[in-house]
């Protein structure tokens, strides 16, 4: 069974960094090399959505409100997807989550908490 594991969050003043990675157990090298794994944030009284996208071999997405401040990396041989986050800002406080899709269904896990004050 694959499970995917947050860990890295926690309180920052603005402009501060904080590193998350997610771990993802269970998942075969070769599956794990070739699959999305998507960074997803909800913050209090707003729906979840997606920051950033692993895409296997192929450029990394994001959305425009972390562009420049947000870098996602992937090392393989851990199975792990890290979010690099710069110059972070109030707006950013949230629950963040890692998602994959695998054996058709949404894997989650069960995220962490980053707060970032003013």
């Amino acid at each position: 069974q694959v499970y995917l594991r947050e860990s890295g969050g926690g309180s920052v003043q603005a402009g501060g960094s904080l590193k998350l990675s997610c771990r993802v157990s269970g998942m075969i090298l070769s599956v794990f090399t070739s699959n999305v794994i998507n960074w997803y944030r909800q913050a209090p009284g707003k729906e979840r959505e997606l920051v950033a996208t692993s895409i296997g071999g192929s450029s990394p997405v994001y959305i425009d409100s972390v562009k420049g401040r947000f870098t996602i990396s992937k090392d393989n041989t851990r199975r792990s997807v890290y979010l690099q986050m710069d110059g972070l800002k109030p707006e950013d406080t949230a629950v963040y989550y890692c998602q994959a899709p695998y054996s058709g269904k949404d894997l989650w896990g069960p995220g962490t908490q980053v707060t970032v004050s003013s």
